[in-house]
């Protein structure tokens, strides 16, 4: 909202010698926002002057130049500056005539943007001034051409102050207005405003309107459709002024004033409703009586009808849509825009004066679903005072009749079923328990008395019922934030919380970022994923087995395509490598560790009402809160797509695969010191046979707390990925539950260490893995590592059997082992392998 302190200053005591920066603190003081300063910054002799010549001169450059004689001030008299009358000035717009009264900015004016004029010689000529814009002169955005004087309607005299004809030397404060406070889009709310911040003497510009009663002018109201129950018109009245002249200009103050808040000069009958707009608050329509045909009726479109609006686009109107309709049809939607049938113009001599008020969500919607958001529908989405339409029509009545010759009419109509504000008891205390400030009881009721509040004590505290123009005002906590506002702000001290004594992170804490850090010291990048994905990838991650997997689904997605919660990490990673993909980046070790939401089946979520804001729930209506959301486990996942080893001379390269998942599981098992079985699984998102499962022990029972290894191919060929993908997906709270509270850290024995290779043949139905379990148990404490080195089928080597051979290490922490002491724990463990298996050992 532009604020122009010369009008503001109408309505409310302003100090001498006012500046924009002490309005502005002022404003800022009561909960406003400062934006910008406009206007003001021109100085120096800018005057009106006339064309007396026009010499077009081409120049080499291909550029056509004005070589202009402009007479500065009346003939024989010196110029605003002390030079000659005459000036010779260099133009390079062409939209001006010989005689055409224009601005001309004399040596030593200085323009907005610290633009100082001077005499200078260019295109061949000294050019002794300037003549200009309005964007020059900082008073809109044409660039087009120079301001032409008569074009505004304005024809003064040669040599007189272009500054104060055109309001420059007047200026205008902007402020963000909060959809809370559509009361200060108005000249009236903001010197309210004012008053509270400064204790100055407010003058209501309504209060000094007394409306004239008029009735005869035919008026059906019939809303078949209201939103949320509530009607799309409230109150609608209508004046009528015959015999205006449109011919008339705005007189100079007021389109100096309207160009000054930010809205272009148009015509007289038009500037008029605009300027009580930004006065009183409340939007104002004017129609050619002439042109309509019989009365208005206000109601819903009916589906198939059209209305072309005053910007000339043809409108297809939903069935939502409030409209202004006389019997041609509709002839305005209703709190947006007007329509083009009865518009204002040339040849208009009767008026009709429309000052309404419109339910807020009805024109709100109804300015989206047509992208037509206008100055109107800016201030009823927002809130328009209830009661200030027929002051509102009158005003424009009586600047109608003072301004366009007009003369009021007695016919008009009136409609009101506005209601009062609904009161609300503020109990005692409550202001001081919220804000945390204690306020007398006279703050409390010479705040809320001095926002327009009726205020009346009751039995525990006071009974207030908000003033028409503050729809805000609907429960005690708005009204303590006034009370907060009017007394001051700096009221509240600044208190800074001290953080509780605590004992740092929790273990689960601790082993998370444990997981995390040591996944990023291998390499990996960490990023985080939207937590929606589609049903497809769901059903595809969700289960090791395929079929429909449980899923939370949106009531109000942000993407239709993406409309359930996820059940895996895996889906958000793979678009986080294919976005990586399409911009360049093939090789990738992506790692995201966050909360999935696994639904049990037939449970029915989100189903329990929630409580009312500013009521404790009890610990039943807790623990039914905590019962209707899906369980939500903490899962760790990884993604590897690309070249694991680069090419290099003399190398080729290596790329991402299942052993490279698995690799990732031994990070994780490292960083949470916890034993991760590896064995052969299966997983319908993965490739058979490259498929591992993650198996922990809790309390003696074996989990399956993820799986490891590459994904199908075809997921990778339906997402163009260039190469494999390696993927790794576990339950990191399983996998946390199961590491060791304690972890055993065991001495460095300063022994050496006796080395057995094992060969064992089995039936190639056993896993490798599973036969190493055995022989490591097999061959007790002094065995310190084993490992598969080769899994050898062919020649040699009976059909339907494998040779698997050991790397075994043992070693004492007392003494240096025999041969023999290293050879009896070999074979101890190659028994134990052959009482669970058919092994056979393999010289």
């Amino acid at each position: 909202m532009r604020v122009p302190l010369s009008w503001l200053g109408d309505y409310v005591d302003l100090p001498e010698k006012m500046t924009p920066k002490q309005l502005h603190a002022a404003l800022v003081s009561v909960g406003f926002e400062e934006e910008d300063v406009h206007g003001g910054e021109v100085s120096g002799p800018v005057v009106v002057g006339q064309v007396l010549e026009r010499t077009p001169e081409e120049q080499s450059n291909g550029k056509t130049i004005n070589w202009c004689q402009v007479r500065v001030a009346p003939e024989g008299h010196l110029a605003a500056d002390g030079g000659a009358d005459v000036r010779g000035v260099v133009c390079g717009a062409h939209n001006f005539e010989v005689g055409d009264k224009v601005v001309v900015t004399l040596p030593g004016a200085v323009l907005p943007g610290g633009f100082a004029i001077a005499a200078r010689k260019t295109y061949g000529h000294v050019s002794d001034g300037m003549i200009a814009s309005v964007r020059e002169l900082g008073i809109g955005e044409d660039h087009d051409g120079i301001l032409v004087l008569a074009r505004m309607g304005l024809d003064p005299e040669v040599g007189e102050d272009a500054k104060t004809l055109l309001g420059l030397d007047d200026s205008a404060v902007e402020i963000n207005v909060t959809p809370d406070r559509g009361y200060a889009f108005s000249i009236r709310g903001v010197a309210r405003e004012y008053s509270h911040a400064t204790g100055a003497v407010f003058r209501d510009p309504a209060l000094a309107v007394t409306p004239v009663e008029a009735a005869g002018f035919p008026l059906t109201v019939s809303d078949t459709a209201p939103l949320r129950g509530r009607a799309g018109v409230t109150t609608f009245v209508t004046r009528v002024v015959r015999g205006v002249d449109p011919a008339r200009p705005s007189p100079r103050w007021l389109s100096s004033r309207l160009a000054l808040a930010g809205i272009r000069s148009i015509s007289l009958i038009v500037d008029i409703t605009n300027y009580v707009m930004l006065e009183l608050g409340n939007p104002i329509h004017g129609y050619d009586l002439d042109k309509l045909r019989g009365g208005m009726t206000v109601r819903r479109a009916e589906v198939g009808e059209t209305l072309v609006t005053l910007d000339e686009h043809l409108r297809k109107l939903h069935p939502e849509d409030l409209l202004i309709t006389d019997e041609s049809g509709p002839i305005g939607l209703a709190g947006v825009m007007g329509g083009a049938a009865t518009e204002i113009g040339d040849t208009t001599r009767n008026v009709l004066v429309e000052a309404a008020i419109f339910d807020p969500v009805s024109v709100a919607r109804t300015a989206r679903r047509h992208k037509l958001h206008s100055e109107a529908s800016k201030r009823f989405e927002r809130g328009v005072d209830t009661r200030v339409s027929a002051a509102a029509a009158q005003r424009v009545v009586d600047l109608l009749v003072e301004l366009a010759g007009g003369t009021a009419d007695t016919q008009g109509s009136v409609y009101d079923v506005s209601r009062p504000a609904d009161p609300i008891d503020l109990p005692d205390g409550f202001i001081e328990g919220l804000v945390g400030v204690e306020f007398t009881r006279d703050e409390v009721v010479t705040s809320l008395t001095a926002i327009g509040a009726e205020v009346a004590s009751v039995e525990g505290g006071l009974r207030v019922v908000p003033p028409t123009w503050r729809p805000d005002l609907t429960f005690p906590a708005s009204l303590a934030e006034e009370v907060a506002r009017i007394v001051g702000y700096d009221r509240i001290p600044s208190v800074l919380p001290v953080a509780p004594p605590g004992r740092g992170l929790t273990r689960d804490q601790k082993l998370r970022r444990s997981v995390a850090r040591a996944l990023a010291d291998a390499g990996a990048v960490e990023v985080l994923c939207y937590p929606f994905v589609g049903e497809a990838a769901n059903n595809r991650f969700g289960s090791p087995i395929a079929g429909s997997v449980p899923a939370i689904r949106l009531a109000n997605p942000l993407d239709g395509e993406a409309s359930y919660l996820r059940t895996s990490l895996i889906p958000g990673l793979i678009q986080a490598a294919q976005r990586n993909v399409s911009r360049g980046l093939t090789t990738l070790a992506l790692y995201e560790t966050g909360s999935v939401f696994l639904p049990k089946a037939g449970v029915a979520y989100g189903v329990v009402a929630v409580p009312p804001l500013g009521v404790r729930p009890t610990n039943e209506v807790l623990a039914q809160l905590n019962a209707s959301i899906p369980p939500q486990p903490r899962y760790v996942s990884a993604l590897l797509t690309g070249t694991a080893v680069a090419k290099q001379p003399g190398r080729e390269p290596r790329f991402f695969d299942w052993s490279d998942a698995l690799d990732v599981v031994r990070q994780i098992s490292l960083a949470l010191a916890v034993e991760i079985t590896v064995r052969q699984g299966s997983h319908q998102g993965f490739h058979p046979g490259r498929t591992a499962e993650l198996v922990v022990t809790i309390d003696g029972s074996e989990r399956v707390a993820g799986y490891a290894g590459e994904l199908l191919p075809a997921i990778g060929e339906d997402l163009k990925l260039p190469h494999r993908l390696a993927a790794v997906e576990a339950n990191l709270d399983l996998l946390i539950e199961a590491a060791r509270i304690e972890v055993e850290y065991v001495p460095l024995s300063s022994f050496p260490a006796a080395t057995q290779d094992l060969s064992l043949l089995v039936s190639v139905a056993v896993p490798a893995n599973a036969v190493l379990g055995a022989v490591v148990a097999g061959a007790g404490d002094l065995l310190e590592s084993a490992r598969l080195v080769d899994d050898y089928r062919g020649t040699g080597v009976e059909e339907g059997y494998k040779s698997l051979t050991f790397a075994l290490r043992f070693r004492a922490s007392d003494r240096t082992l025999t041969a023999a002491e290293a050879n009896e724990a070999k074979l101890a463990g190659v028994a134990h392998a052959e009482q669970l298996f058919e092994v056979t050992l393999r010289d």
